[in-house]
């Protein structure tokens, strides 16, 4: 693949990516998979993050973690052997460790080290429908990387104060990543999380955000949910804790309203040997 192509994924290739920390990308990541997974659709979740929360989610352990992200970056493993099955039938994950953090300094001297994950997920695109990549809180070679290999950009934006600050930041590098080497980059949408219909702040946040940004919020809000925050102890994803509590409930309607929007995730699941 050209380093200018990247519509011959067949594959919907995601970066849930927001340069802040704490605004729920892991979170989104997490129960976005498991939800479209639940529709008989085979998705893919990249950890790209060296804090590893992804994989912890998805009850990988510590030591079952490599070969991982670090070593397809630094290509001393192929995708086939760094999947790894969870426990929600389709669902898949590419897990992270700490080591992960140093691939900046380990690769400086690669000219074309943003395309490495793209062309190592190439394989992997082939066998799954949605392949949703978990970025760091940074603008940093992995984000960038995720970006590069991806089709579209999700943003997580936590409804506080100052939510719109930094994002353009975000939507400025993912501009130079159009013009420079993914010509069909697109923003896939706006994701407002940690929302609280009892607080005004939220409420004129979201506002402020759907007049800015229009029609790429979506309709659906993920509110603050004490099972979001419980799942990952247990290594499931909040669907399977407690898939009728409210933030459940959200990331089922945030699916439904995902695959309206994007007719490229099909359904190949029969197709994933992993």
């Amino acid at each position: 693949m050209s380093e200018s192509d990247q519509s011959t994924f067949p594959a919907e290739v995601i970066a849930i990516a927001n340069q802040k920390g704490g605004v729920g990308k892991t979170t989104t990541a997490i129960n976005l998979a498991t939800a479209i997974a639940a529709t008989g659709r085979a998705v893919l979740v990249v950890d790209l993050d060296p804090q590893g929360n992804a994989s912890t989610g998805l009850g990988i352990r510590v030591e079952a973690r490599a070969p991982g992200a670090y070593e397809l970056l630094l290509g001393e493993a192929n995708v086939e052997t760094t999947i790894r099955n969870t426990a929600v039938p389709g669902l898949f994950v590419l897990p992270s460790v700490i080591d992960l953090s140093g691939v900046d300094i380990e690769l400086h001297g690669d000219t074309r080290k943003q395309y490495r994950l793209r062309e190592a997920l190439e394989p992997a695109a082939l066998r799954f429908d949605v392949i949703l990549i978990d970025c760091p809180p940074s603008l940093n070679l992995l984000t960038v990387s995720a970006i590069v290999a991806a089709r579209k950009v999700l943003i997580p934006l936590q409804c506080e104060f100052f939510a719109l600050e930094g994002l353009s930041q975000l939507l400025r590098t993912v501009e130079r990543i159009r013009r420079s080497s993914n010509p069909a980059l697109e923003i896939e949408g706006v994701v407002l999380t940690m929302y609280d219909r009892r607080n005004n702040l939220s409420t004129q946040v979201e506002d402020d955000v759907r007049e800015t940004l229009g029609g790429l919020v979506y309709d659906t809000t993920i509110p603050r949910n004490v099972r979001l925050s419980e799942a990952p102890s247990f290594g499931i994803p909040a669907l399977i804790y407690d898939h009728r509590s409210s933030g459940s409930l959200a990331y089922q309607s945030l699916a439904a309203e995902f695959l309206r929007r994007d007719r490229r995730a099909g359904s190949r699941r029969s197709g994933v040997n992993v």
